[in-house]
């Protein structure tokens, strides 16, 4: 009750203040607004630490484990923005908008790490990635299913569902759906994401190939949360050639304007190559997609896998050093509070280690097999069969083979 009469006082001095943002589209929040809405999102953690526990100083205890889970991944930098979209609040590309229903599942599952929550009902998954096609019509330098693509399909959409509806059994914050090129399979898109519970925020993993505003609005009908779509240069005809597909960054700007017109969150992903990696080119890249106004960017390293299998692509720490320094000022500093939210899986693998590999998530490739994550290549039996509880548990126990934590 204390808790309601706290959230309904921040409520009525936002309202109070105009500065709500109901009834906006997509947009970044920053300064006083944003402080806010931080400060109400605080508060109903404490709400959620109420309903996992009935100690209150479990209550205390949980929350400043959350205060140090995030110290773990950032340090002490302060948030400077967030991302508002659909009605919801975010925070980070891979956790959910504050403050719907898988949120809160969300919290309770980070929670649940501490000290087990009243229930037991944690999600035993924050991210799965799921292939549902190997069809595609690009021929990206950097594609990881290379080996499979536009062979033979394996997976019909009563297996897909079947998956779906096994990993959601177990509980999952995100299922990304991803190919090949998933937007070639748009009824199957469809059929899957109707059928599902609405537990998890689903999201598409795309070229933007065929993203019109006739399939985004039938996506966010059926209960898509966003699209992640892979721009890997500012310059048009530099994608293109990446992409080996003429129309390449034509789909990119249509995507992302027709994700953006039906209320889907919209994310730029970049593969950061040697080539391409100078603060120059991060920094027009970024001006890009503020244009776009798309609400996150995510930077990949490039991996040894798929069309880069034996290719000598892996980044020095020079590089590696580059993208980090970027990563913490485009989030961190004042001056970029108005650009998308930047996402490095790299910064936080090399601090914590992969959290995928059957700890937190895993990837499911085209053939139902499990493997640690997209870009590791190593098949531990396939989620369809009768053992795949225990096949989790061997993922989990191999963990992953490119990140151990310094």
């Amino acid at each position: 009750m204390i808790v309601e009469l706290q959230e309904k006082t921040v409520h009525d001095t936002v309202k109070a203040s105009g500065i709500g943002d109901r009834g906006k589209k997509q947009c970044i929040v920053s300064g006083f607004r944003m402080k806010l809405i931080h400060f109400k999102l605080k508060l109903s953690l404490l709400g959620i630490a109420m309903t996992c526990y009935t100690n209150p100083l479990l209550w205390i205890k949980s929350l400043h484990y959350l205060v140090r889970l995030r110290k773990r991944f950032l340090g002490n930098n302060k948030l400077q923005k967030m991302v508002y979209a659909g009605g919801k609040y975010y925070m980070g590309l891979y956790t959910p908008g504050w403050n719907s229903r898988v949120y809160k599942q969300f919290i309770a599952s980070q929670l649940n790490d501490y000290m087990p929550v009243r229930g037991g009902g944690a999600n035993r998954f924050n991210t799965v990635f799921l292939a549902i096609t190997k069809k595609c019509a690009l021929q990206c330098e950097h594609c990881f299913e290379w080996e499979s693509l536009n062979k033979k399909e394996v997976l019909a959409d009563v297996e897909l569902k079947e998956i779906v509806r096994k990993i959601q059994a177990r509980g999952v914050s995100q299922i990304h759906l991803s190919g090949g090129e998933p937007l070639l399979k748009m009824d199957t898109l469809i059929n899957v994401l109707e059928q599902a519970n609405k537990s998890t925020d689903f999201w598409v993993l795309t070229s933007g190939f065929k993203l019109t505003n006739n399939n985004a609005r039938r996506l966010k009908n059926a209960g898509l949360t966003g699209v992640v779509i892979s721009l890997d240069h500012f310059i048009p005809e530099e994608h293109n050639t990446f992409r080996q597909f003429k129309d390449a960054y034509y789909w990119v700007e249509e995507a992302v304007n027709n994700g953006n017109n039906n209320e889907l969150v919209t994310a730029l992903s970049l593969c950061a190559t040697r080539a391409f990696i100078s603060k120059e080119n991060l920094m027009s890249y970024m001006e890009l997609a503020k244009q776009l106004k798309v609400s996150f960017v995510q930077i990949l390293e490039p991996k040894a896998v798929g069309h880069y299998t034996n290719k000598d692509v892996l980044l020095s720490l020079d590089h590696l050093k580059i993208l980090e320094d970027f990563f913490l000022e485009m989030n961190f500093h004042p001056d970029y509070k108005t650009y998308p939210i930047v996402t490095y899986h790299g910064y936080y693998q090399r601090r914590q280690g992969c959290f995928s590999a059957g700890i937190k998530g895993l990837y499911i490739d085209t053939d139902g097999d499990m493997n640690a994550c997209p870009f590791c290549h190593k098949k531990t039996g396939n989620v369809l069969d009768g053992s795949f509880d225990k096949n989790l548990e061997v993922l989990k126990s191999e963990g992953c083979p490119s990140y151990t934590p310094n």
